[in-house]
């Protein structure tokens, strides 16, 4: 009996220093903060690392605004009228993420926390059966990052055609991931953007049935174009419009520190590159073909005027020889 009472005590003590040793491990892992400001040369476009155990394992760059209504008094005081904010996401951001193995979240604070966008992101494995099924959840943890908004100008570049290629021949099933959710959290108090709005607080405004940014797993999403994304608002009969544009995004499979993997173009940037290159093709080919034509022109005009020219009128055969 004393030696059970003396081994519980030890028992518990482990379990202690266990836990204490997990919870520390847990705080040093949420105090990863790194500032990365002033590199940003476009003032309008911004990026985002979420970094996990001392590696990059989503960046974010982009531009955003959002376009929101809300309800004003009319000069009568009587009738409603509809305002326009418009809300540019602006430097200084807060930022705060979690990475995992088939969803990855970022979140933006911005303004002393009037406004907050959250993006989750999803990524699909293919099933056995040929369909697509989401991979098991990951367990990332929160990672307060405490980022400016900045462009990593000599940081950020795309992966090495070798780096690329052994990654796809590391990774498993290939299959895609999206950005299946957005919400915007703004408060219409808050006095720079919005004006006397009538039911003035918090509201959220949240994406439906989102499926944007589809990308095959294991390469980025780049898109310079604008995209809308329209979201509904807890303020009644509201539409919020989420304006993105200068898009680089990878949350999954990074291959190593602010390095972007091969890009994804969306359909409208391959469209326009083709209207850029079209013209200079054709051009091209238009060039080549005057130039074999003038080459063609001047070796028959060289080899037809060394031939000796007979005369069609016999009259002046006479005169020959």
């Amino acid at each position: 009996m004393d030696l059970q009472g003396r081994a519980v005590p030890s028992v518990d003590r482990l379990r202690v220093l266990l836990m204490f040793f997990h919870t520390m491990a847990q705080i040093m892992a949420e105090q990863e903060v790194e500032n990365l400001s002033g590199l940003s040369t476009n003032p309008e476009k911004d990026i985002f690392v979420v970094r996990e155990n001392g590696t990059t394992c989503l960046m974010a760059e982009f531009a955003a605004k959002f376009i929101v209504p809300y309800d004003v008094w009319a000069s009568n005081y009587v009738d409603l009228i509809t305002e326009q904010a418009d809300i540019a996401l602006t430097r200084g951001a807060e930022v705060r993420g979690r990475c995992g193995h088939s969803e990855s979240e970022l979140q933006v604070f911005w303004v002393d926390r009037a406004y907050a966008l959250t993006m989750l992101f999803v990524k699909v494995t293919p099933s056995p059966a040929g369909r697509g099924a989401e991979a098991p959840r990951g367990c990332g943890k929160w990672r307060p990052l405490g980022l400016r908004t900045q462009t990593l100008r000599g940081r950020l570049k795309r992966a090495s055609p070798a780096q690329q290629e052994s990654h796809n021949m590391s990774k498993g099933p290939e299959g895609t991931w999206r950005l299946s959710k957005v919400q915007f959290v703004y408060d219409s108090s808050e006095k720079t953007h919005f004006k006397d709005a009538v039911s003035a607080g918090k509201h959220t405004a949240n994406s439906h049935h989102l499926s944007a940014l589809v990308t095959p797993a294991g390469k980025s999403y780049e898109c310079q174009a604008q995209q809308t994304i329209s979201l509904a608002s807890s303020d009644p009969q509201k539409t919020v419009t989420m304006i993105l544009s200068a898009v680089h995004i990878q949350p999954f499979d990074i291959i190593s520190d602010f390095v972007f993997s091969e890009e994804h173009k969306c359909p409208v940037d391959e469209r326009e590159q083709l209207e850029e290159t079209l013209p200079l093709i054709l051009g091209l080919i238009l060039g080549l073909v005057i130039v074999v034509t003038l080459a063609i022109y001047h070796v028959h005009h060289k080899m037809t005027a060394n031939q000796v020219q007979i005369p069609r009128d016999r009259s002046q055969y006479k005169h020959m020889g």
